[in-house]
């Protein structure tokens, strides 16, 4: 009985197919929380798979109904060994976005686990079935080697995630008793590299909204009037280049930190962003002056345009239209107050000139950033377990650059947030062809072997 014959076990397990076989049954249920008539088979997923699969490593389980309208159920699973002992909450989402099947040239289609070289295809392979099935599995591996966790383990499943994870908030608000703990353990999400295991502690925050010029009613013959009329499209194009310049540089610099935290920085200085080989290149003259890749991503705040429109793009007519709307979006860190965002916005276009242009309230539910400090104590641990167990230093994110509803954990029930990704950058996650390596799940499943182990024998000081 040891840490290593853990890892064995669970190495084997994945060599003998096993694993293979329990995401095959996972990815063929059609899971889509974004097709209503697939909604049916998200309780399935926890009623027939998941609950089953925990009930057997003795967890008790309970499915519970979305406290929202249109939300899919969350499994809530617990196996307590002793009330003195940590409890780690452990998170993956069950749902995968529409499937496309017509779109898919890889593989056998998105509800068949399919290889192919070194990946696997198939919807929720990336996002999220592999990623909380290995952390089921390493927590089988530890059971089967010692007979017990050595913690207290509560596994939750949200079935709603790809459509925004309504009702998740309001649900660990009622049950916050239920998911009481000291440590979150989740996957999600990609790897800094695909070589690479990586650590994150949290998410940057995303604030969606639209700016607006509205000058009139209707178009006008632009031979007629072109010259005399204000063109709207024009008028909003100066004014996002007053808010980000041609190299990406955000010169609205309310919006952005004073600084890079000292902790953070230093955790972001051997970080590389590595699309990997299907991956966009990396504009390296894009972006805030100065600063590292890791930095722009993961320590900074960002400006985006995310769509434009004037006119009708599709049948362009001979007339100056008469508005401009361009969707926009700001990533940003804990370190700034997305409430001082819009307002400095306002007063920023007011002192350019371009007092016309409309700055819209959020258009969706702002989405919160955390962040757990590289410097805190239980990330030490999880930087020291992968080592132990991958022979090196895995990279060590302070918050995704993406975002999740991380601020459930750490502002509703409270607790730390460690991140373990089981995927890479160019999966095609939400996209036809998504696909996982098959190197990240087997490291993977080792890694967290480790991890869970490591939690019973060793685990951190308690926060």
């Amino acid at each position: 009985m040891s840490r290593e014959a853990a890892i064995a076990r669970a190495t084997r397990y994945y060599d003998d197919g096993s694993f293979i076989a329990d995401l095959a049954r996972r990815v063929a249920i059609k899971t889509e929380s974004q097709i209503p008539a697939s909604h049916p088979f998200l309780r399935t997923y926890l009623t027939d798979e998941i609950g089953p699969c925990l009930a057997r490593l003795g967890y008790d389980n309970k499915v519970i109904d979305n406290p929202v309208k249109g939300g899919g159920p969350f499994l809530v699973a617990t196996r307590t060994e002793d009330a003195k002992l940590p409890t780690v909450l452990t998170y993956g989402h069950g749902d995968v976005i529409r499937g496309l099947e017509p779109q898919w040239t890889k593989g056998e289609g998105p509800w068949v686990l399919k290889k192919d070289g070194n990946r696997y295809y198939g919807r929720g392979t990336a996002d999220n079935k592999s990623q909380h099935s290995i952390n089921m599995t390493a927590i089988e591996m530890v059971l089967k080697e010692r007979g017990k966790l050595g913690f207290n383990s509560i596994f939750m499943i949200d079935t709603s995630e790809e459509i925004g994870s309504p009702g998740l908030h309001e649900f660990a608000a009622q049950y916050k008793n239920l998911l009481k703990s000291d440590l979150l353990i989740g996957s999600d999400g990609p790897r800094l590299a695909p070589d690479r295991p990586t650590i994150f502690m949290g998410t940057r925050g995303a604030l969606n909204f639209d700016l607006t010029v509205d000058l009139r009613e209707g178009g006008h013959h632009s031979g007629n009037w072109g010259g005399l009329l204000a063109n709207p499209a024009v008028l909003l194009s100066h004014a996002i280049a007053s808010i980000i310049d041609r190299d990406g540089h955000v010169l609205a610099r309310e919006i952005l930190p004073q600084a890079i935290p000292n902790s953070v920085r230093h955790a972001l200085a051997d970080l590389v962003v590595d699309p990997g080989p299907d991956g966009p290149t990396i504009d390296e003259w894009w972006g805030e002056r100065g600063f590292t890749q890791a930095e722009k991503v993961f320590g900074w705040n960002t400006f985006e345009v995310l769509a434009m429109v004037t006119g009708n793009p599709d049948r362009p007519v001979n007339a100056v239209p008469p508005r401009a709307k361009a969707h926009c979006q700001i990533r940003f860190t804990i370190d700034k107050d997305p409430n001082t965002f819009l307002p400095a916005l306002r007063k920023h276009l007011q002192a350019k000139g371009f007092g016309m242009v409309k700055v819209s309230e959020p258009s969706h539910t702002v989405m919160n950033a955390t962040r757990l400090d590289p410097d805190h104590p239980y990330v030490q641990w999880a930087v020291a377990s992968v080592a132990k167990t991958m022979g090196a230093r895995p990279a060590v994110v302070p918050n995704l650059g993406g975002s999740l509803p991380n601020d459930v954990f750490t502002d509703i029930i409270g607790v730390p947030t460690l991140w373990f990704p089981h995927s890479y950058a160019s999966c095609s996650q939400h996209a036809p062809d998504e696909h996982v390596l098959e190197h990240i799940m087997r490291e993977g499943l080792q890694m967290m072997t480790g991890v869970f182990w490591d939690m019973g024998e060793n685990p951190p000081t308690r926060a």
